[in-house]
């Protein structure tokens, strides 16, 4: 698997009063353009990962170069959206669209490879969904910002899917495994850490409108 809801606003909780005031943020900015390109690069990173059969040497190490790539653009135009302030309603709806549609991309082809287990795919790929339908459901009583266990989870998600994209074997494909395990781990406590503020802030806000009622 970077607001991003982890990633609502891509994922930074509260933005620095420089993007709070400017409210005229071109929607063509280096953060955009590099959200998008993660975009296109999600299929190309399929075509490659399945090309010669989907176990050729020279097309999994380019598949694994595409999604170094990919997940590099997804560090990078969040960081630029917060320094100069480059943050868009574009941008916060592509942003975890492309974060999600590339780990889950690539966690479904390694699936249907044979090379990770189903099961590891749905819990990720599930929680994912389900954490966006829970902000969806919230999101007039408030945001839940982004943590650092989301943040973890995602980066620890892109080294193990990483390693089992290269043909490695050995003790490096054993590793790739292992990190995939602390991912699944990760995925799971950080997701009931959701769905705990999530309640949290339901209740909150119940309270805060029979207040203002009364």
């Amino acid at each position: 698997m970077s607001v991003r809801p982890e990633e609502i606003d891509r994922g930074y909780g509260h933005p620095p009063a420089s993007e709070r005031a400017d409210k005229h943020v071109p929607l063509l900015n280096i953060a955009n353009v590099l959200t998008i390109a993660r975009i296109v690069l999600v299929p190309l990173f399929v075509l490659a990962l399945f090309a010669g059969g989907g176990h050729d040497t020279r097309w999994r190490v380019a598949a694994a170069a595409i999604f170094g790539l990919a997940a590099i653009t997804d560090r990078f135009d969040g960081q630029l959206a917060r320094k100069y302030g480059l943050v868009t309603d574009f941008g916060k709806l592509a942003d975890p669209i492309a974060d999600k549609a590339l780990i889950g991309s690539a966690l479904i082809a390694l699936s249907i490879l044979g090379d990770l287990p189903w099961w590891i795919t749905l819990v990720i790929c599930g929680r994912e969904v389900g954490i966006t339908l829970l902000r969806l459901v919230v999101v007039r009583r408030g945001v839940i910002p982004a943590g650092r266990g989301g943040k973890l989870k995602t980066l620890v998600q892109s080294v193990a899917i990483a390693l089992l994209l290269l043909p490695l074997s050995g003790a490096y494909e054993t590793a790739g495994m292992w990190l995939m395990y602390l991912a699944v781990a990760l995925t799971v406590v950080t997701g009931l850490d959701y769905v705990g503020q999530a309640v949290r802030l339901w209740v909150a806000g119940g309270r805060a409108r029979g207040e203002s009622r009364s």
